[in-house]
């Protein structure tokens, strides 16, 4: 942060010609305003969003101005690190992070500990676990929930009601039930990729797994554990109900275009796949349904891994202050509010998920979210990613391979990428 004259404000580039006008405004007093600047991920907001935001929060906050600069997610993590080493020009105040890239950014005392606002102002007992916990570390709450998004099933209407279903199912086993149903007369019961690992991390945990656990300040590969093996019995059961490569991803080819193009009943992915669907056949406009990925049992639905950001204020921040409250604003309920609607997310408090209860694949996800989490919050797990033994895990299982056996070497794998970081 820092601060600038008024004539310096025609300098900056990446808000638009109205966030501009606003925040060239003088501050009534007549005194220099202080200038917050933020970074935000392009595709997390619209350019309308921010023109509401900014004139409403300099309306309120009139010793404050804002330089809101987006920045796009490939290359972020190095300019991010830039910034918080205090290298960076016009080092930020406030910052858009993944979820699951806070711990990363922990490390090294970089982040402002914002445990005392959290639990005296923003309400944390509300927020969405699967942006919480990956914003905690040793108990300090560090990352603060923004929006968040997550899996759902996405389903053809037509294609149940024709099979005699007539209502999304509520528990894993009927899930199962309706996808044997629906898997007959060349229609696939379910699309499901044999690496979608996200999935796989939502049934692990359902069935009381982990991925890994963390002890005695070292992490381990915990998929050769009785839970996180029923979680896994339980993809390949749902997997085998359709035609997906047990080799290939949910990206190879895309799931979208597999279920615009043929008899699929169902595929699971975040409601926005939906667009990629319509767009390839629009016919199915009437005929698209979501439901939350189902649990155990009836009472919640299933857990699943919850995507979606947080907002650090760096250490090297000058003005705690005024990134408060800029964090305090963007957190809070109005924008929260504001944000869901206009992106379709999921807003960042169980409390808030009335907010987009009118759309319906939102809907579904906000639902879901509420039993969302987040994958290890080791600051090393991007490295478990880069060459993802899960995924091979996953292979093996469907072709045929001994569960055991396989998640062990899996959760080896997994334990020297966490270790060799450390």
């Amino acid at each position: 942060m820092r601060r600038r004259p008024p004539a310096a404000l025609v300098s900056l580039t990446l808000v638009t010609a109205s966030l501009l006008t606003a925040c060239g405004a003088l501050p009534e007093a007549g005194g220099e305003r202080r200038t917050v600047t933020v970074w935000l991920m392009k595709t997390s907001v619209t350019r309308e969003f921010l023109d509401r935001f900014t004139e409403a929060f300099e309306s309120e906050h009139t010793d404050l101005e804002l330089d809101v600069r987006l920045q796009e997610w490939t290359g972020v993590g190095d300019k991010v690190q830039a910034a918080l080493k205090g290298s960076a020009e016009d080092a930020p105040d406030v910052i858009e992070v993944g979820n699951t890239q806070v711990a990363q950014y922990v490390t090294g005392d970089k982040l402002l500990d914002l445990t005392l606002e959290s639990m005296r102002d923003w309400g944390e007992d509300d927020w969405l676990p699967g942006l919480a916990e990956p914003g905690r570390h040793l108990s300090r709450q560090y990352g603060i929930p923004w929006y968040a998004a997550n899996r759902v099933v996405i389903y053809r209407k037509d294609l149940f009601a024709e099979a005699g279903i007539n209502e999304p199912p509520k528990t894993q086993d009927e899930w199962l039930d309706d996808t044997r149903e629906l898997n007959s007369g060349g229609t696939q019961g379910i699309y499901l990729a044999g690496q979608d690992w996200y999935t796989l991390a939502g049934f692990v945990w359902e069935a009381g797994g982990e991925l890994a656990k963390q002890s005695g300040g070292n992490w381990k590969g915990t998929l050769q554990e009785p839970a996180a093996l029923r979680g896994m019995d339980f993809y390949r059961r749902l997997q085998a109900l359709g035609e997906g490569p047990v080799d290939a991803d949910e990206e190879h080819p895309p799931q979208a275009g597999v279920f615009a193009g043929g008899q699929v009943a169902q595929i699971i992915a975040v409601p926005g796949v939906a667009q990629a669907v319509l767009k390839e056949n629009p016919g199915l406009a009437k005929k698209i349904g979501y439901f939350p990925v189902p649990g155990k049992s009836a009472d919640e639905p299933g857990a699943v891994f919850t995507g979606g950001s947080d907002l650090v204020v760096p250490k090297n921040t000058d003005d705690r202050t005024g990134a408060t409250a800029v964090i305090a604003a963007l957190a809070g309920a109005e924008w929260q509010t504001d944000l869901a609607r206009t992106m379709n997310y999921v807003p960042n408090k169980t409390t808030l998920a009335d907010a987009v209860s009118g759309e319906a694949g939102v809907a579904a996800m906000a639902a879901g979210a509420a039993q969302g989490r987040a994958t290890p919050a080791s600051s090393e797990w991007a490295a478990v990613e880069t060459d993802n033994p899960i995924k091979d895990y996953m292979t093996q299982v469907l072709s045929g391979a001994d569960p055991e056996t396989e998640a062990t070497r899996a959760s080896d794998r997994i334990t020297e990428a966490l270790e060799n970081g450390e």
